[in-house]
């Protein structure tokens, strides 16, 4: 049975309380910030699968993986250490992979190689540019590499999207797509830096929950695929 149209309205509060929590928290260097963290991303998924009254679409589906992913990578890193790290990388690049099926499974329809060889060439260059400014190396390079990679191609399915299906949504899903770009960008600078800037912590999770959210709107705006 769908959930009524208004009962997002109650997951979402809780998950606006908790968000400003995590961030008050970030900010002050307190506790509280880690204990409310995993709550975020379940938070945000019901209040999705309440606007959308259910998972009975592959769009809804696959936004749902994504949040739960998210929550997964949110938990690891909760902890220090290399192997945390990781296995919290892994979870946000699998994240961004469904994300990427549900954006570019539509955007992407019909790219001949005359657009896919140019774009791979300036992503790849984006990615290269990013890895060097950030100094990112030793066992982390290649990793970092696939991941920046993902999410230029998250990037560009929001911008294919844009220009291609045009609408609304698509501008929502665009700016979700460099907030979280912009959010992974400060956590890795904020790993190989070594004396990170205080700020970092809170705007790491302003953009990143502000980034879930355009996505979550984006995706429940955009027509579903059954």
């Amino acid at each position: 049975m769908k959930a009524k149209s208004s009962f997002w309205i109650i997951p979402a509060l809780f998950f606006l309380v908790a968000a400003a929590i995590n961030i008050y928290g970030k900010m002050q260097g307190l506790a509280i910030a880690g204990t409310v963290k995993p709550a975020l991303m379940p938070l945000l998924a019901i209040t999705s699968l309440a606007a959308a009254g259910g998972v009975d679409t592959r769009n809804s589906k696959l936004l749902l993986m994504a949040q739960l992913l998210g929550c997964t990578g949110d938990t690891f890193l909760l902890f220090s250490g290399f192997y945390p790290f990781i296995c919290g990388m892994v979870a946000f690049l699998l994240g961004h992979l469904c994300y990427i099926s549900l954006f570019g499974g539509q955007s992407w329809k019909g790219l001949g190689l005359k657009t896919w060889i140019p774009a791979l060439i300036v992503m790849g260059g984006l990615v290269a540019g990013l890895i060097f400014a950030i100094g990112v190396e030793g066992d982390l390079l290649i990793p970092m590499c696939v991941y920046g990679m993902v999410l230029m191609l998250l990037i560009f399915s929001g911008l294919a999207g844009l220009f291609r299906c045009r609408g609304n949504a698509w501008w929502i899903i665009l700016m979700g797509t460099l907030l979280f770009t912009f959010s992974d960008a400060l956590i890795a600078l904020e790993t190989f830096s070594e004396k990170p800037a205080s700020w970092i912590p809170a705007t790491i999770m302003a953009t990143y929950l502000a980034a879930q959210s355009l996505l979550a709107i984006g995706a429940l705006s955009i027509k579903s695929s059954k």
